[in-house]
């Protein structure tokens, strides 16, 4: 028989309802009776003592609230009568003692990957096109629908052939699910193309940051090389982007053709040359292949987007179960969203290896709050109101459960926005909680995959590597069935364990990684690409 109610963690005092509760409802709770004295949607949360005006709230174990007005034992906190509040981070006070999962059945797992000649392994072949300023956009979208209509890559959207069918008075029917798939050119390469509305006209600072995410992209074990167009008067100009190129690796052993506008002439003369030259590096890009690789070359970005009550009693914590696991056996998880951090800081500085990257840890995290306070906002106005909807309702609350994608395991790394990981090991990076953005950034990090835990649903993807979703609840995945690939509801039912989920996590991306199993935003076609300015987002 299901639970209607749990705690996190002993030592909290709120419990979150696992059902839908009414009014006058009786719950147990390991042999204690508590009496619903609110109506209560599934995912909210209910005082399990009674709570005096000021006092603390206590989620997994950590502080996520204060009480505005007094709360009796089994009423529901709400906005009205919870703000927000955290514990401030001190220096580290201790160090880890890790209890490593056991990775018997997982260290001499391997993948079928792109081996690169820089030791780097990708879960996909791309050839990418990009403009180092949106000046050139116009130009990568002309390219885009040349080489993808004449190469035919991938699937002929579902919405296109009913549109061509209603023009020829045809009444088609496609709740089948089928596609029309066109004979691809080459099997073995993706081109995808990225825009974007930088490289010009902000500050300087975003060119030397969109340069080294750009760099990134590059460096990325997913890309086999690259087309660069450029304008030529624009702030990021191209030896700009070639300095952060030769920072990230100054060996770096791929095809990268880079184009300037201003010295070409026209545009038709451009586009042929282009097209010509990225054509040959195509084609020689399809003549890489897939090889086995150890588990240890992923590197697996951790998001979390579209969040609800349940996230992190679900398909956070089994996801950061499978990211221990990895970092067990020597790959490198990647959590991010600095905002969704908040209140857990303390654990995480003492989890840091190295006292300087506890200490930069900490830099990273006031600098970034104390930015967005200037602009007249802050980290506790981060819960969107779908988040709140669904029980999130406070921006500690939300992170405490957010933070539980990154595992238990030791912090080898922190690492800045634009920053290359190299560390095998769990790395933080400073990125905002927006999803694009986020995703956005551990991509050009170095992730060759991400996993994405969701409990409202959200389509997005990435270009170049693929995007993972993972609903909290079965409800999200029967109900978007098209963009969910795994579902941890078992978890909430009481019918899988959060390791057993883990488990099933982290194999189904050794699938999608191989190329066994084709990620849901894939198939949508979501490339989803937004670069990050600094103190504008959170």
């Amino acid at each position: 028989m299901q639970k209607k109610i749990i705690k996190v963690q002993e030592e909290d005092n709120v419990a979150i309802a696992l059902i839908d509760l009414v009014k006058g409802d009786r719950c147990e709770y390991n042999g204690e009776e508590i009496i619903i004295l609110s109506n209560t949607k599934a995912k909210h949360k209910i005082a399990f003592v009674d709570l005096a005006i000021n006092d603390s709230i206590y989620m997994y174990g950590v502080l996520v609230g204060k009480t505005v007005v007094s709360i009796a034992k089994g009423d529901l906190l709400t906005t009205e009568n919870v703000k927000h509040q955290s514990d401030k981070v001190v220096a580290k006070t201790k160090n880890i003692v890790w209890n490593a999962p056991n990775i018997s059945n997982w260290k001499d797992r391997t993948f079928m990957g792109y081996h690169r000649a820089d030791g780097q392994v990708g879960t996909q072949n791309v050839w990418l096109f990009f403009p180092l300023v949106f000046c050139e956009n116009r130009n990568i979208e002309v390219l885009k629908e040349v080489f993808e209509k004449e190469l035919s890559m991938g699937k002929e959207r579902k919405q296109r052939q009913l549109l061509r069918n209603l023009i020829n008075g045809n009444d088609v029917d496609f709740n089948d699910g089928k596609q029309q798939v066109s004979e691809q050119t080459f099997d073995n390469v993706d081109v995808k193309f990225i825009t974007h509305q930088g490289g010009c006209g902000g500050i300087r600072q975003d060119s030397h940051t969109l340069a080294k995410l750009l760099a990134g992209y590059v460096k990325n074990p997913n890309v086999a090389g690259a087309t660069v167009l450029s304008l030529g008067c624009q702030n990021l100009q191209i030896d700009i982007f070639k300095d952060a190129l030769n920072s990230i690796d100054s060996n770096l052993d791929k095809p990268v053709l880079i184009y300037e506008q201003q010295q070409m002439g026209t545009v038709d003369d451009m586009l042929n040359i282009i097209i010509k030259d990225s054509f040959a590096g195509i084609k020689a890009a399809n003549s890489i292949e897939r090889k086995p690789a150890p588990i240890s070359k992923l590197k697996m970005g951790l998001e979390c987007g579209g969040s609800d009550g349940f996230s992190g009693i679900s398909a956070n914590p089994a996801l950061g179960y499978a990211s221990d696991i990895l970092a067990a056996v020597g790959g490198s998880p990647i959590l991010s969203e600095f905002p969704e951090l908040c209140g857990v800081e303390q654990e995480l500085v003492n989890r840091c290896v190295d006292d300087a990257d506890a200490e930069r840890f900490m830099f990273l995290m006031k600098a970034y709050e104390a930015s967005a306070e200037a602009a007249g906002s802050g980290f506790d106005m981060n819960p969107s109101p779908g988040n709140i909807k669904d029980g999130l309702i406070t921006d500690a609350m939300k992170s405490a459960g957010a933070a539980k994608k990154g595992g238990t395991s030791p912090i080898e790394a922190i690492l800045d926005y634009g920053e290359y990981v190299v560390k095998p090991g769990l790395n933080l990076l400073c990125t905002p909680g927006n999803d694009v953005e986020s995703t956005t950034g551990m991509v050009g990090s170095g992730a060759n995959i991400v996993v994405f835990t969701t409990g409202l649903g959200t389509p997005t993807g990435n270009p170049i590597a693929p995007v993972l979703k993972v609903s909290s609840n079965t409800i999200l995945a029967e109900r978007m069935p098209d963009i969910i690939d795994i579902d941890t509801g078992a978890v909430i039912r009481g019918e899988k364990t959060i390791q057993q989920m883990g488990e099933e996590i982290l194999e189904y991306v050794i699938q999608v990684a191989g190329g066994e199993i084709e990620a849901k935003a894939d198939k949508l076609g979501q490339d989803d690409f937004i670069p990050w300015k600094r103190g504008v987002s959170l």
